[in-house]
């Protein structure tokens, strides 16, 4: 029984542990990296707003075919 309670306690230590490592080894990012990160997200929205823009192109005329023809 103790055991248990004892492997129950190390959980949430361990998960602080782990967590104040990853902090300590993560670093802000330089001025280049920001602008590639930047233009990356960027790029990402664009393309995604141009295939939904698209998709909706195409679904709304179909739609209103097939809702007609109905």
């Amino acid at each position: 029984m103790a055991d248990q309670i004892q492997e129950f306690m190390e959980i949430p230590r361990d998960f602080i542990k782990d967590g104040t490592q990853f902090i300590h080894r993560c670093t802000k990012p330089d001025r280049r990296e920001f602008i590639k990160i930047s233009q990356a997200v960027g790029v990402g929205f664009l393309v995604m707003g141009a295939v939904g823009y698209l998709v909706k192109l195409i679904h709304i005329p179909v739609n209103n075919i097939l809702v007609a023809g109905a």
